[in-house]
């Protein structure tokens, strides 16, 4: 039976997932990958990246990811393209079950799901998302300079909108923060940092009530966003060139609740070595990374956890 037991199970195949693949792989763990049903992660519905090293003129968001991919299975990790479905971390080795009911052993595992952005709701949201459209996105370090000197708006009240709209305010030539109150759950000092700054306008008790653009292009793109007043319902209409909706991220770890410590939002509590409050356990990516969430942070906590899950194997004489 000891043979039947992998060495690590990655679960998610993102940036911090295949990362973690290719060192384990590399290391000759012979890693397992549960891919999920839509494999490779946020980056699979983004246009181009321009952000992540190595490429001068960008890459497009897909590419990149299909590149992580086709490196980890060259490295020797093994993918497969369905969900944990539960994680048994009581007992060792870990029980994962996937696939309806398939269950495979691991002595450790990587946990890599990611996060995902809390959308408006608007069908037209998603019309103007890439990589169907152009001008929706919940990243301004990632898509910001795509609208160099251009009229954009954030939807938010939290202290990740006024990050959001702080970043875009050195580039865009005006940035609309539109909040469906008048008070804010941003901390003291961000409002304030916000307010300073001569390009950010404020619409309070507003909401997004339709997301305009050109449907006729072969890649629809924003051109503005109608309003909607919570007092009383008035509407009107903003000339915008992008929509940043910083209204918060969902962390993929309802497979681990129970299993591992989990904060009061569900990102997975770590160290910084990646390790959970399970021995064996280790979280790289988005479903412990609130602050930052990029690909390039993302692919170093997949490195960092497989370089822990490979001292993990070899003190324990696993491997």
């Amino acid at each position: 039976m000891a043979s039947d037991i992998l060495n690590t199970v990655i679960i998610g195949s993102g940036p911090a997932g295949l990362t973690a693949a290719i060192y384990a792989a590399r290391a000759n763990l012979k890693p397992l990958i549960l891919a999920g049903s839509t494999p490779g992660g946020q980056l699979t519905k983004t246009s181009e990246v321009e952000n992540y090293p190595g490429f001068a003129k960008g890459i497009n968001g897909p590419d990149l990811m299909f590149a992580m991919m086709d490196q980890a299975k060259f490295c020797g990790a093994e993918m497969v393209y369905e969900n944990a479905e539960f994680i048994d971390t009581k007992t060792k080795p870990f029980t994962l079950t996937y696939g309806g009911g398939k269950k495979i052993q691991a002595h450790t595992i990587i946990f890599a799901t990611g996060a995902a952005p809390r959308w408006l709701g608007l069908p037209s949201e998603a019309q103007f998302s890439p990589p169907r459209g152009s001008g929706v996105t919940s990243c301004a370090v990632c898509d910001g300079s795509f609208y160099r000197k251009m009229p954009v708006v954030v939807v938010g009240g939290g202290d990740s909108a006024m990050e959001e709209a702080n970043y875009l305010a050195k580039m865009c030539s005006s940035v609309t923060l539109i909040h469906r109150r008048e008070d804010f759950r941003a901390s003291k000092i961000m409002i304030e940092r916000a307010k300073a700054s001569p390009v950010i306008k404020w619409e309070l008790n507003q909401v997004v009530d339709e997301i305009l653009g050109d449907t006729t292009k072969k890649v629809p793109s924003v051109t503005g966003v109608r309003l909607k007043s919570v007092n009383g319902g008035s509407t009107k209409e903003l000339q915008v060139a992008g929509v940043f909706v910083a209204i918060g991220h969902i962390p993929t770890t309802s497979v681990l609740k129970g299993q591992v410590d989990l904060d009061e939002d569900g990102y997975i509590k770590s160290n910084d070595r990646q390790e959970t409050s399970v021995e064996g356990v280790y979280a790289a990516g988005d479903c412990h990374d609130r602050r930052y969430r990029q690909a390039i942070t993302a692919a170093g906590m997949g490195c960092k956890a497989a370089l822990e899950v490979e001292r993990y194997l070899t003190t324990h004489g696993i491997h």
